[in-house]
């Protein structure tokens, strides 16, 4: 007799969710051993959000951001459903509850759930952001797109056929990669940003006065230590603007919101897991409820949220080993975090640990500063290895540089080769 598949009931339609399919399907080509199916809320197919900034810029169009052809997960078996929401969760039973959006409702039964439900954009409750009160569901002001999905860059670009000037809010890797697609559809931007430099949190002080000096001389307007407090619309002849924490006022037509995320957690905490900033998981991606998962931007590990694609690839992969018992000891143990803004104007990598100062008696720090060409370079070595770096401007050398931190060889003895 045939053994009945194990059932994988994948929440979430994203990078994490879909790779976790693949992967699977990696190891059960023949999707005898495991049936796999994912549910997303949007009505897309899976999609590659990193390229997304592409798409504001008019590189390529939002069908080009698709993770794989059409058909693709169809000839592998896996049942992909779009456009419907898990509602509801039964741990005891396995069964879960699916709303589509015209309302109808269906259940599931599965064997191993995994909550791969990613994160939401954190729209602050400024006046004027939204179309009513503020809520993490309300609708936003017209001429105001929190910058997430694919949907969201398609309303961006649509708004910017129309508008001559635009705030960006945040000046973050998502922030900056927004600005630059607007730019290149010969938008006005203006980025405000609440800390002293963008990209606080992947730079040091002194690659943040570069990267300053870089966007600025792209033709973006930085606005810096400031937060918007108020957005007024376009009426009785007045310019549609923002208020700024001092009082000034600058036009917005539109306004895009890249002022973070928050990990979606709303199911989980129906479902009685445990929540610390996001769902709690240890070395095995298990959640506090047996036969429950988590990976992805939705999910904590060793206390830590990931914020970039590569962690829940990673975490895909080791959760497809764990379910299927390809390797009975997988763990994961965590990421090397590399952040990369590759523009045609900015090219930026940070890696690893850089909050270092160059006398620390730990560490061995190099750096090299061309602030009027735009280059800055900081690398923090600890026992002749590797441990951070920050790549701004320096070509080639980031590529031979990421490899000596992805595979922690020891660094040539002149440091001057580096």
């Amino acid at each position: 007799m045939t053994p009945t598949p194990r059932r994988v009931l994948v929440v979430g339609n994203g990078m994490a969710g879909a790779r976790l399919a693949e992967e699977i399907r990696h190891r059960d080509p023949d999707a005898t051993r495991f049936a796999v199916t994912v549910v997303g809320e949007e009505p897309h197919a899976a999609y590659n959000r990193v390229l997304l900034s592409t798409v504001v810029a008019g590189g390529i169009t939002p069908r080009d951001t698709r993770i794989k052809p059409e058909g693709w997960w169809a000839a592998r078996h896996v049942d992909v459903v779009t456009g419907a929401r898990v509602t509801a969760v039964d741990t005891a039973a396995r069964v879960a509850t699916l709303t589509g959006a015209d309302g109808a409702v269906r259940t599931l039964a599965w064997d191993e759930l995994v909550l791969a439900t990613g994160s939401t954009a954190f729209v602050p409750p400024t006046d004027g952001l939204y179309a009513g009160a503020p809520g993490p569901d309300a609708p936003l002001a017209e001429g105001v797109v929190a910058f997430r999905t694919v949907d969201d860059s398609s309303r961006i670009v649509e708004a910017a056929e129309s508008a001559s000037t635009a705030v960006v809010l945040g000046g973050g890797l998502l922030g900056l990669e927004a600005a630059r697609g607007l730019l290149a559809r010969g938008v006005e931007v203006t980025i405000v940003h609440p800390q002293d430099f963008p990209m606080d949190r992947q730079l040091d002080v002194d690659g943040g006065a570069v990267l300053t000096r870089v966007v600025r001389g792209i033709g973006a307007r930085l606005v810096l230590g400031q937060l918007v407090t108020a957005r007024h619309p376009g009426r009785h002849g007045e310019p549609a603007h923002v208020v700024l924490s001092d009082g000034s006022a600058v036009p917005a037509d539109l306004v895009v919101v890249a002022a973070g995320v928050r990990p979606r957690t709303d199911l989980a905490v129906a479902m009685g897991l445990e929540i610390d900033r996001a769902v709690v998981v240890d070395d095995r991606l298990s959640t506090s409820v047996p036969h429950v998962h988590a990976i992805g931007e939705c999910s904590q590990h060793r206390g830590e949220v990931p914020g970039l694609v590569q962690p829940g690839w990673d975490q895909a992969r080791v959760l497809a080993d764990v379910l299927t018992g390809s390797d009975a000891a997988a763990t994961y143990e965590g990421t090397s975090v590399l952040t990369r803004l590759k523009a045609h104007d900015i090219d930026l990598a940070s890696m690893g640990t850089v909050d270092v100062d160059v006398h620390d008696p730990g560490h061995e720090v190099l750096t090299f500063t061309d602030p009027s060409r735009g280059r800055y370079a900081k690398l923090v070595l600890r026992q002749d290895r590797l441990v951070g770096a920050i790549l701004l401007g320096v070509g080639d050398a980031a590529g031979a540089l990421t490899q000596l931190y992805d595979t922690g060889a020891a660094v040539p003895r002149d440091r001057l080769a580096l």
